[in-house]
């Protein structure tokens, strides 16, 4: 269900080069993907484990959405993630599914904690990270933006 993407198909999602056996789902790569694809795409090396994955939907085997790591764990054994799927893709449970395979091949990896953010307002992004067994530690709000960020972590180890 997770698949590396390395630089060379980064550049390739980016610029929606799609060749035989990629299987994209017609909205992929939806647009909040698109600078991180652009940041791979750019690298002239990356880290083999901690790095960004396809999410493919196991009924038709789409890729449906992307999962990655925003780099290796740090000093204290925490790595950071992202995710997101596209819309089609929302509200059957593979966001949940995406994380749990993720958070298990970070702890495979040697990191001991994870985190992540998300908008006060994204319910569903929310919902993921605590069926994934994170909590709540801090709030941001940003009020020239009128936005809220919700920061969450947890404990692999």
């Amino acid at each position: 269900m997770l698949e590396v993407i390395s630089p060379e198909l980064a550049r390739r999602i980016v610029a929606r080069d799609e060749q035989p056996g990629d299987d994209w789902d017609p909205e992929y790569p939806f647009a909040d993907e698109l600078d991180p694809l652009r940041s791979l795409a750019a690298a002239s090396s990356t880290d083999p484990v901690f790095t960004m994955y396809l999410v493919r939907r196991r009924s038709d085997g789409l890729a449906v959405g992307g999962i990655g790591f925003f780099g290796p764990p740090d000093g204290t054994g925490t790595v950071e993630f992202g995710y997101g799927l596209v819309p089609s893709a929302r509200g059957a449970g593979l966001a949940t599914e995406a994380v749990e395979l993720a958070l298990r091949h970070a702890a495979d990896n040697g990191a001991q904690a994870a985190v992540a953010d998300t908008d006060v307002t994204n319910l569903a992004s929310r919902r993921v990270l605590e069926k994934n067994g994170f909590v709540e530690v801090e709030v941001e709000v940003e009020v020239e933006r009128r936005a809220a960020f919700l920061y969450y972590r947890r404990e692999l180890a």
